[in-house]
């Protein structure tokens, strides 16, 4: 079954850079704002209510850093908000696991952990991954390979972003945002070697900013 989000289709140019604000340093690196800030936070919250319905009283959040961390953080704040505003509340505790799989802007398409790899903090609780961007899917099976091994009671996988792609990762996902053509993009806590995270709308990159921040 076709799992719900917002789906862009191929033709969609984005907006024209001149109509919103961004940092001044990365004028020039920018070809478009493909999805604004507004319209990203509105289908945050309607993320939260899906899993606020779905988990029972306590989950376990496993951020993706570097580039998951503002998603994950909008996510749990409405989370929060629907359980005050309901008769559901739902705890929630948040960690962290930092994941290296781009060079440049291709996937390297192998799970490198920075840090300990050591999850057993995870056994027997409901788990949620949460990931701004999901391509290949090759990274994230291998990372629910290893959750596993630490026995969760329940393992579901949110994604900001999907990209259109043959054999896309669309079994991997319980709660998707948006799925997007097969373009790089940035902003959001979404890089290109380190920058344009601090962009608050997801954009496509131009050739310049490539160029520019090249390694």
């Amino acid at each position: 079954m076709m799992k719900r989000r917002i789906v862009i289709k191929d033709e969609w140019p984005g907006h024209s850079v001149d109509l919103f604000t961004y940092p001044e340093h990365y004028h020039d690196d920018i070809e478009s704002v493909y999805i604004p800030h507004g319209v990203i936070m509105d289908r945050i919250e309607c993320l939260a209510s899906s899993i606020q319905q779905d988990f029972e009283d306590h989950l376990v959040v496993l951020c993706v850093l570097k580039g998951g961390y503002k998603f994950c953080s909008d996510l749990v704040d409405f989370i929060k908000v629907l359980g005050r505003n309901s008769g559901k509340y739902l705890e929630t505790r948040v960690e962290f696991i930092r994941l290296k799989s781009y060079l440049n802007d291709r996937s390297t398409e192998e799970l490198h952990i920075i840090g300990s790899p050591d999850l057993s903090f995870l056994r027997g609780k409901s788990v949620l991954i949460v990931e701004a961007m999901i391509d290949t899917g090759k990274t994230m099976t291998a990372l629910l390979k290893h959750v596993v091994t630490f026995e969760p009671k329940m393992v579901k996988v949110a994604g900001l972003l999907v990209k259109r792609i043959p054999n896309m990762a669309e079994t991997l996902l319980d709660y998707v945002g948006f799925e997007i053509p097969n373009l790089f993009v940035v902003g959001y806590a979404l890089d290109y070697n380190e920058y344009f995270r601090d962009l608050n709308h997801i954009c496509v990159i131009s050739r310049t900013g490539k160029l520019k921040y090249k390694v």
